[in-house]
């Protein structure tokens, strides 16, 4: 997973229009917890993480569930040809 060495938050926040409840619940992190973090308290890893997935890559965390992942892991590891191949056909199947 890629790191992101300076978050700024608030700038994703406001490019997507959203107040902090809004942004910050989708993390499971409080309004006044993420307007910590946007006023320059350091942002811990997982946070970061979640942030990216959530409001940059655009994934609704609540529908991953443990088995997806495992899934995944298990054809990125033991058949690597196959997943580059599912990972097209699901990026065009998305375009539509």
């Amino acid at each position: 997973m890629k790191t992101m060495e300076k978050v700024d938050a608030r700038e994703i926040r406001r490019k997507l229009g959203l107040n902090q409840q809004q942004f910050w619940s989708k993390l499971g992190v409080t309004q006044s917890g993420g307007s910590r973090y946007e006023s320059g308290r350091n942002m811990p890893r997982p946070v970061q993480h979640l942030l990216r997935l959530v409001h940059v890559e655009q994934i609704d965390i609540q529908k991953i569930k443990k088995e997806d992942y495992e899934v995944v892991e298990y054809l990125r590891a033991k058949k690597p040809d196959l997943f580059k191949d599912l990972k097209k056909e699901a990026k065009a199947f998305k375009k539509g």
